[in-house]
């Protein structure tokens, strides 16, 4: 297996575009395990962590440029102000250690569907930078990038390079089920991003469909059911019917980690309690 370590960007693309069946490598924190399992035997390894421009993050026109290459615990540290739904899904993801090598740009890459840092990316319609050598860079909605389980549009020659996200209009939360309190993968997880100023809900569910999903009917029933203009907190029922609709809006299966039925009824719990958490710090 060659190992390739190119020293900046240009020189990685370079490299990406002659051999596309490298894997590109940053924490390894996906990508050890399948080669420790057997899972992956790739020609090459790209390791990326010399090309500093990835662990970047700058204001771009209005957004948030954050390169592939920046941590979870950076997300924590750095950006938990701007993107506190991101911020919190990340001091989900597994140990200390962890979350110090591993990288949002890894979770794009794995397009699990139990990716933790995915959803709050969906809730708030980031847009994923991809570059490659021949053809120049292009933008792709994230809800267009992750096709399957664990399967993306990212061409043989192309990088991800940064993600690009308004940051937070308003109030964001992110909640999950596991097993246990740290270090597991979601049985469920459920973002959560509201802007008063557009009066716009946004949501995603994890881990429960072979991509992360998005809550178009719960989204559409919140915009009318909250009281943007008094600020009165919502009904009860309200926050039921919300929790209804996303649980629909799920696709879960039985696995090792949770049944069906156990995920729709969770995503239902989550979706009340996030709503109204959100809705509190208005």
């Amino acid at each position: 297996m060659e190992f390739l370590q190119p020293e900046d960007w240009e020189e990685a693309l370079e490299a990406r575009a002659a051999h596309p069946g490298a894997l590109p490598l940053w924490g390894g924190t996906d990508v050890m395990v399948d080669l420790n399992f057997g899972r992956e035997r790739p020609e090459a390894i790209l390791d990326l962590t010399r090309v500093r421009a990835l662990a970047e993050w700058q204001e771009d026109d209005g957004l948030l440029r954050v390169g592939a290459g920046v941590s979870y615990t950076r997300a924590i540290d750095e950006l938990g102000g701007a993107l506190p739904g991101l911020a919190a899904a990340s001091r989900t993801v597994g140990s200390p250690q962890i979350r110090n090598r591993g990288t949002i740009g890894g979770n794009l890459g794995s397009s699990s569907p139990a990716g933790d840092a995915l959803p709050p990316l969906y809730a708030s319609n980031a847009e994923i930078e991809l570059e490659s050598s021949a053809r120049g860079t292009r933008r792709v909605p994230i809800g267009e990038f992750i096709t399957g389980p664990k399967r993306n549009v990212l061409e043989p020659d192309e990088l991800i390079a940064a993600f690009h996200i308004a940051p937070a209009a308003g109030p964001q939360q992110f909640s999950k089920v596991g097993t246990r309190n740290a270090m597991v993968i979601a049985v469920c997880s459920f973002a959560l991003a509201l802007d008063p100023d557009e009066r716009r809900v946004g949501t995603c569910i994890g881990s429960s469909g072979p991509t992360p999903i998005v809550a178009t009917d719960a989204e559409a029933f919140a915009q009318q059911a909250l009281d943007w203009d008094g600020g009165a907190p919502p009904q009860d029922s309200d926050l039921a019917r919300f929790g209804e609709l996303v649980a629909q809006a799920a696709s879960p299966i039985d696995d090792v980690r949770g049944s069906a039925a156990y995920r729709r009824h969770a995503l239902g719990v989550l979706a009340r309690r996030t709503l109204a958490w959100a809705w509190s710090e208005l």
